[in-house]
């Protein structure tokens, strides 16, 4: 299983932002800090704005700030909201599955199991638990080039 580029920028936007705690912070910041196109943490900005996880503020001196503590957002909200799907094999999506062997199959209750594990895993942890405040004079000389 590989999380989509989509997830790994929401999840680095998000890891900035819990940072730096009641700053507005522009995409261009964001974009120069971790060198990855503008245009791409927009649609980005837009997904967790979506969530409820971001107030973006649009304009010059516009930019995005978290809208809860970090402690509040979890990992797993964040991969959920940020994911388009979590279809791992055919058979997860009763719409399009051909698969002829379903009704035999033990993999899709396996592969359900894991997917469900992966998640209760990312449940224990919290943006406040990736931006540390040990960590952060470290984040920002690595962000700040």
């Amino acid at each position: 299983m590989q999380l989509t580029v989509h997830t790994d920028y929401a999840l680095r936007v998000l890891l900035y932002l819990a940072h730096f705690p009641g700053k507005q912070v522009s995409t261009s910041e964001i974009s120069t800090a971790y060198g990855i196109s503008k245009h791409h943490l927009v649609r980005v900005a837009q997904t967790l704005a979506a969530a409820g996880m971001v107030q973006v503020t649009p304009g010059r001196a516009g930019g995005l700030r978290l809208t809860r503590p970090a402690a509040l957002i979890s990992v797993s909200e964040v991969v959920r909201a940020s994911e388009a799907s979590f279809r791992l094999v055919e058979c997860h999506d009763k719409a399009t599955n051909t698969c002829p062997i379903t009704p035999v199959c033990a993999l899709k209750s396996i592969l359900d199991g894991a997917l469900s594990a992966f998640f209760a895993e990312l449940d224990n942890y919290t943006l406040a638990d990736l931006a540390k405040p040990q960590t952060h004079r470290r984040f920002v000389q690595l962000v700040s080039g």
